[in-house]
């Protein structure tokens, strides 16, 4: 699925009516199958584009096009995946994930079979009768994860999904995104406070301004990253990291 945002701008009434704007004239593409981050200073708007992309909130200007075609009503369109896992403590492990499913309609015998078929990689065989408060973060993550995968959706929306886990968690999960991105056949939006996070999981970063924000750098990703560990070895990683901090530090003056 290929998502292009032309001209987008939102703001927002206060409570003494004034207007606070969030950004303006946000231009973006994301090409089918790509992964891209979007990072910015906190409060920027980050998660407010997410949620127009989802359809859960509405810009006051421009236009959102899916695979070319000018999208006016998004909801359902995409699988969102946010910092706090939200499973339902009263389900097990395999009747969370299959929770997407349910509420499409789709036959729970059919949704348990496909289910069962990623749990493992996942790295939740054995722990599918389990309850959330029994498993890690980062197991309840990647239960939340493979929920959002069942529902079947082309498009992926991530907010700072692995910001609540310890560093160590925090890595692994993210190698093991890296590592699974390609067969999941997704595209994808993350957003993250993480400047190593993006530099190993994208194709493509765009980082904005303070508010009312823009994108004030685009960086593409076109060398290889196996996994944390080589990526910080590579000076094309540090040349990367280094634009995105210097655009980032030039909006502190």
């Amino acid at each position: 699925m290929e998502v292009s945002l032309h001209n987008i701008s939102k703001s927002f009434k206060q409570k003494d009516n004034s207007t606070l704007n969030i950004f303006s004239e946000i231009n973006l593409t994301v090409n089918n199958g790509q992964l891209i981050s979007l990072i910015g200073p906190s409060g920027c708007g980050k998660s407010t584009l997410l949620n127009i992309i989802a359809g859960i909130e509405v810009q006051d200007k421009g236009d959102i096009y899916i695979d070319k075609s000018l999208e006016a009503n998004r909801l359902g369109v995409c699988g969102y995946l946010q910092q706090k896992d939200l499973l339902l403590p009263w389900r097990n492990i395999l009747d969370n994930v299959i929770l997407g499913s349910e509420l499409k309609g789709e036959n729970k015998k059919e949704s348990l079979y496909k289910a069962k078929k990623y749990l493992d990689r996942f790295g939740l065989k054995g722990f599918e009768y389990e309850y959330p408060h029994n498993l890690s973060g980062g197991m309840r993550q990647r239960a939340s994860f493979l929920r959002t995968l069942l529902a079947d959706q082309k498009l992926f929306l991530l907010d700072e999904p692995f910001s609540a886990l310890d560093s160590l968690n925090r890595s692994k999960m993210q190698d093991w995104l890296l590592n699974i991105k390609k067969e999941l056949d997704k595209t994808i939006i993350l957003v993250t406070h993480d400047i190593d996070e993006a530099i190993l999981l994208s194709d493509k970063i765009y980082v904005m301004s303070n508010i009312p924000a823009q994108i004030i750098l685009t960086e593409n990703i076109n060398y290889p990253r196996v996994n944390t560990t080589t990526m910080l070895s590579d000076d094309n990683y540090f040349k990367t990291k280094k634009n995105i901090m210097d655009a980032l530090s030039s909006l502190e003056n």
